[in-house]
């Protein structure tokens, strides 16, 4: 075990007053709040930093314009680890550090990330038994009623990266990711040894259509103890004014295939990306089998209004194993330069399309 997850992420914002708001509604606890800065801090120890872009805190250069995660921060374990993590860093890229001993690099698709030792928290958080029509294990009992969302971790961030495999063969080799699922033209999934929710980060092909053609922040996903946590969040967002605009031609509230997960997305302000409510997702271990996927079969389950690329019953069971990763293979052979899309059917998508991958 080294990394446990993500400890902290940096937003560059506009508008640090609409941006506070936005994730005080959203249900993050505001830990400090100044003229520059706003904090927050979630359950596991986990931190939202936001500062409006110019801060000395942000990385320099900006990876890319606009709002945003500037720069992801990841959780160590220990001292050993982390000088070892460094070292290896320092290997392929140049790394610097902060005073506190924080550890600072820029991966090759241009993406800012820092290490530091985390004393991560204990979350305690419970669920209600789930009855169905033969099985009803919370008898005699009603479900756990929630007076408001509030998310107790972060477990993934989601990035466009214009190599997405090297993207992940980069944090395997120096942060020792694990690779649990592929969904093929489209992004790879890993997640961080010392997690169990099913990736703690996914890069994003930024060939594709719906893409910025850069490295770019797509969005954040916090852990939420039920789907009636999820659905609860949803509803308090849209009741402060907070519209899903960029979600409304997949239906709100679904579920993924790939990780299994019951979503949400909220847009936050400033085009900045989407925030995720995100719920009873799979989790692993190194015994997991990494899977390749169609990219239309493993997106969506039952989201309403779903683009037409997704739609009918015509879409074929499509997940095969890949631990010898012979689904990257294709991807390989076409890069450098930009990947020619290997289905005609990637080339049909479009922006509305975005969180269907």
């Amino acid at each position: 075990m080294s990394i446990l997850g993500v400890e902290s992420v940096v937003f560059g914002v506009s508008d640090l007053a609409e941006h506070t708001r936005f994730w005080t509604d959203f249900g993050l606890s505001l830990d400090s709040a100044e003229p520059d800065e706003s904090m927050f801090r979630l359950a596991s120890g986990s931190r939202v930093i936001l500062r409006p872009h110019g801060h000395p805190g942000l990385p320099e250069p900006d990876p890319f314009a606009g709002d945003g995660i500037k720069e992801t921060v990841w959780g160590v374990d220990t001292t050993d680890n982390l000088e070892r993590i460094a070292a290896s860093l320092a290997s392929e890229v140049p790394v610097t550090r902060d005073a506190d001993g924080t550890v600072h690099a820029v991966c090759p698709d241009g993406q800012p990330i820092a290490l530091r030792v985390w004393d991560k928290r204990v979350v305690v958080s419970e669920a209600s038994p789930v009855n169905t029509p033969g099985s009803y294990p919370r008898f005699n009992q009603h479900r756990i009623w929630r007076a408001r969302a509030i998310p107790k971790t972060i477990n993934h961030v989601v990035f466009f990266s214009t190599d997405y495999v090297g993207s992940f063969e980069f944090y395997e080799r120096h942060l020792g990711f694990r690779y649990t699922d592929h969904s093929k033209g489209t992004g790879i999934f890993a997640r961080a040894d010392g997690t169990f929710e099913h990736h703690s980060i996914f890069w994003v092909n930024a060939d594709l259509p719906i893409a910025p053609d850069h490295f770019k922040f797509m969005h954040i996903a916090f852990g939420m103890d039920d789907i009636d946590e999820v659905m609860l969040g949803a509803n308090q967002m849209e009741a402060k004014g907070w519209k899903n605009e960029s979600m409304n031609s997949s239906g709100g509230i679904s579920r993924h295939r790939i990780s299994s997960a019951i979503y949400y997305y909220c847009d936050i302000p400033g085009k900045a990306g989407e925030a995720e409510y995100h719920a009873d997702t799979d989790y692993l271990d190194d015994n997991w089998v990494p899977r390749a996927w169609d990219f239309r079969f493993g997106s969506l389950l039952w989201a309403n209004n779903a683009p037409p690329i997704f739609r009918g019953d015509n879409i074929p069971w499509d997940m095969q194993f890949d631990a010898n990763r012979a689904s990257f293979e294709p991807y390989r052979k076409t890069h450098p330069g930009k990947q020619p899309t290997s289905d005609p059917t990637l080339a049909r998508l479009t922006a509305d399309d975005e969180h269907a991958i």
